[in-house]
């Protein structure tokens, strides 16, 4: 095999696989042929898309994932491993956004939350990118979000830690020039997911009037997550000797009326 040939077999861990964004992912990369390591903290939904991929005849492993507990991190990685072979691609997308006023927010739920994006992030890079850097291959795909450069009021601790994120992951693409593995960056708009469904409706409503209000909401299409999952596909896919740094996904306005 060249050195810019990739394996036929390419083995991906999708983090924060139970929902949303990442249980997209995990369907259109099995779809695209790889075998698929899932992991969350809600194991029972995790089971049930892995059900899913195997019902269409693609391979997947499921294991519980905390990416705030070293051991638990550690731990994945070495059972996903076990089931399906070194790890070629690895997209961390877990994340967690919850309302609030940035000066009345408790420190240790900010905290939290940014031990989650970019710690938690830190801790999957720690386990898996060195074995990558070994074999001279493998794609690592950052899952950002537009506050990384448009931050949103009233949400700051996930504003700060995607910034944090996409702060580590270009100093990643410096770092591992040269080495074969290739650093990416995915930075959906908004997106109908998961995250924020647990908010009560009159803080949702109250956020999301605050996005208009600064002019952050020019209209009021989402997403669909499977939109941000064919964009991470699009990035691991790309032939050996093309790194596709940041690929930006947004919502496409509506149609206008005719004049």
């Amino acid at each position: 095999m060249s050195r810019y040939d990739q394996p036929a077999r390419r083995p991906a861990v999708v983090t924060g696989a139970s929902s949303g964004i990442g249980a997209a992912t995990a369907l259109v990369l099995a779809a695209a042929g790889h075998p698929v390591a899932l992991g969350a903290r809600r194991t029972t939904l995790c089971e049930d898309l892995a059900d899913r991929i195997r019902a269409d005849g693609g391979e997947a492993s499921v294991h519980d994932l905390d990416l705030t507990d070293a051991d638990s991190v550690t731990g994945f990685a070495k059972a996903v491993t076990a089931d399906l072979g070194d790890i070629e691609v690895v997209v961390s997308n877990a994340g967690a956004v919850a309302p609030g006023t940035t000066h009345e927010v408790d420190t240790d739920r900010f905290a939290r939350e940014l031990d989650l994006t970019i710690v938690g992030a830190h801790r999957l890079v720690r386990a898996l990118v060195p074995g990558m850097v070994e074999r001279r291959r493998g794609d690592l795909v950052f899952v950002s979000s537009d506050v990384a450069v448009r931050p949103r009021p009233f949400m700051s601790s996930y504003a700060a830690g995607k910034w944090g994120l996409e702060g580590m992951a270009q100093a990643m693409q410096m770092e591992l020039e040269g080495t074969g593995v290739r650093a990416s960056i995915v930075r959906p708009g908004p997106t109908w997911s998961g995250m924020g469904t647990d908010w009560a409706d009159d803080e949702a409503a109250f956020v999301i009037d605050q996005w208009v209000r600064f002019g952050l909401a020019r209209h009021g299409h989402f997403l669909k997550p499977a939109a941000v999952a064919e964009a991470i596909a699009t990035v691991v896919g790309a032939p050996r000797g093309v790194h596709l740094n940041l690929i930006e996904v947004s919502p496409e306005a509506p149609l206008e009326d005719h004049p």
